[in-house]
């Protein structure tokens, strides 16, 4: 991603490429990325205790049940909506509300773009190690990262000065979406039924991805309606706490039912 930002805005705006040949460009490593995953990824032949094994779990399948049943499931496909949203409106949109609104020029709007990707490396691997440490407490990790994330992503268009923007999409990326993921991941995976992890996480995903659809054209319209894409931060704001704010309110739920059948 980062590549991807410094390398296209440098090429386009720095030495004035046309930007259709970059497609191209991104075809041929995708092809080149599958061609390395056919030619070394194998399908492993199951061991007759694994196939055992699989039979005794056989009942233990993704149904409509396990997937929409349980109001932590619905509560992880509600937050990684939310914190997909304002991730793909800031992937969308960054270089733009940079440019137009913060008068960035040149290969500079790929390089502050990209420090949410270079943020996140760093942010992912210390929570995730964190998620690991206190299995407990994944809901709580990921409710004080959202929270943090909401925050920054506001001071990033509130505050006027470049060089706090810069610290805050800094701030951004170590504690948003790249971060959170890892422990989402995690969190879903316990939920999950041992037979129906596929289908379990294409329906998490999907959730994700459709704010990959929702937040670039919403922001777009909202930017075409204003003039600005400053309403289209704040909404993304408000959809991450919404999001955060459901989460924990299912968890809480969740766990007094708990408590009071025990």
């Amino acid at each position: 991603m980062a590549i991807g930002y410094i390398g296209s805005s440098y090429l386009v705006k720095g030495l004035g490429w046309d930007w259709r040949p970059l497609l191209f460009v991104t075809t041929a490593l995708i092809i080149a990325v599958a061609i390395a995953f056919g030619k070394v990824i194998k399908d492993k032949k199951p061991e007759p205790a694994a196939n055992a094994s699989r039979e005794k779990d056989a009942g233990d399948k993704a149904t409509f049940k396990t997937l929409f049943g349980d109001i932590r499931m619905i509560s992880a496909y509600v937050i990684y909506f939310a914190i997909c949203y304002g991730y793909y409106m800031i992937v969308t949109w960054l270089p733009s509300y940079l440019q137009m609104e913060r008068g960035f020029q040149g290969a500079s709007i790929g390089f502050a773009s990209a420090l949410v990707a270079f943020a996140s490396v760093p942010g992912a691997l210390l929570f995730s190690k964190l998620s690991d440490k206190f299995k407990n407490r994944k809901i709580m990790v990921v409710i004080i990262l959202q929270i943090i994330a909401a925050l920054t992503l506001y001071l990033t268009v509130a505050i006027q000065n470049n060089n706090l923007l810069i610290l805050f999409l800094i701030m951004y990326g170590f504690f948003g979406k790249l971060a959170v993921d890892p422990i989402m991941i995690s969190y879903v995976a316990d939920l999950a039924p041992k037979q129906g992890y596929s289908t379990t996480f294409g329906v998490f995903n999907f959730f994700g991805m459709m704010s990959s659809v929702i937040a670039p054209f919403v922001t777009g319209v909202i930017s075409d309606a204003t003039g600005s894409k400053i309403l289209g931060f704040y909404l993304a704001i408000a959809i991450i706490i919404v999001g955060t704010a459901f989460l924990f309110i299912a968890n809480m739920i969740k766990r007094t039912k708990m408590q009071t059948k025990h």
